[in-house]
């Protein structure tokens, strides 16, 4: 009986750890291993994915886009119909922000002028419409990415 039991909790704790690996994949650095659908750098927003698209060949600051996608966990586009967001840039020695707006099925859209620098960092902010607001934020350009 003793043998039943451990053979019953061993396979319930296998299960329970197979179940759970997707889960523990969720983190920054995993997303970056990642290849984003849009060309972007993902990040996890609470039930959210966030995929932050820049302009990438800015050397001196200009006015250019900041667009960011919204999934869920498994891919699936969010409507954005409703939703407020910003986007605050660091780049350099400059911070601006950016407000977006919804652009299409699962877009925010927005600009700010900004400078392509590989120590960019923008933290995104985005209320969908009925939820709370959800946060992540990007290192865009960064050599890892």
């Amino acid at each position: 009986m003793l043998a039943i039991k451990t053979l019953i909790l061993a396979a319930a704790s296998s299960a329970f750890m197979l179940a759970s690996q997707p889960l523990l994949a969720h983190s920054d650095e995993y997303l970056d291993t990642q290849k984003a659908p849009n060309g972007g750098q993902l990040r996890m927003a609470g039930p959210y994915h966030f995929e932050l698209v820049v302009s990438a060949d800015n050397k001196e600051a200009a006015e250019s886009p900041v667009v960011v996608h919204v999934s869920d966990h498994a891919g699936a586009k969010v409507a954005t119909a409703g939703a407020t967001g910003t986007a605050t840039i660091l780049a350099g020695k400059n911070k601006t922000t950016a407000n977006l707006a919804p652009d299409g099925d699962n877009r925010m859209k927005g600009s700010a002028k900004y400078a392509s620098t590989p120590d960019m960092k923008v933290v995104v902010s985005i209320t969908v419409a009925g939820k709370t607001a959800e946060q992540a934020r990007f290192t865009p350009l960064a050599v890892s990415h």
